[in-house]
């Protein structure tokens, strides 16, 4: 795996950080921290992603990133916040995986 879709994988985790932060800033008492950490997370993201682009098309790297951060909230939605995992979510939230590995495959 090149070092651009290393970034790639890094800024779609740093993608999942800025919604994470901005829920826990409704949900406790550090309002300012956590908006601050998610400030820093999405610029974060976006750097990570801008060095991604560098090798991986545009095309691929917006929608693996998307994807990541998508599939990601998806799951500390469920896991941290007890959003509902019906079926058709979570088969939806296979459809997201399954299309980032395809990009990935196809690259």
């Amino acid at each position: 795996m090149s070092l651009s879709w290393t970034y790639l994988i890094i800024a779609g985790i740093f993608e999942i950080g800025w919604p994470l932060g901005l829920k826990l800033s409704q949900t406790t008492r550090f309002k300012f921290s956590f908006i601050i950490g998610a400030v820093v997370a999405l610029a974060m993201s976006g750097l990570f992603l801008w060095l991604a682009q560098k090798e991986i098309p545009i095309g691929t790297a917006y929608a693996v990133w998307t994807g990541i951060g998508a599939a990601g909230t998806f799951a500390m939605g469920i896991i941290f916040f007890g959003d509902s995992p019906g079926i058709l979510r979570m088969m939806s939230f296979v459809l997201i995986i399954a299309g980032v590995i395809g990009l990935r495959l196809a690259h």
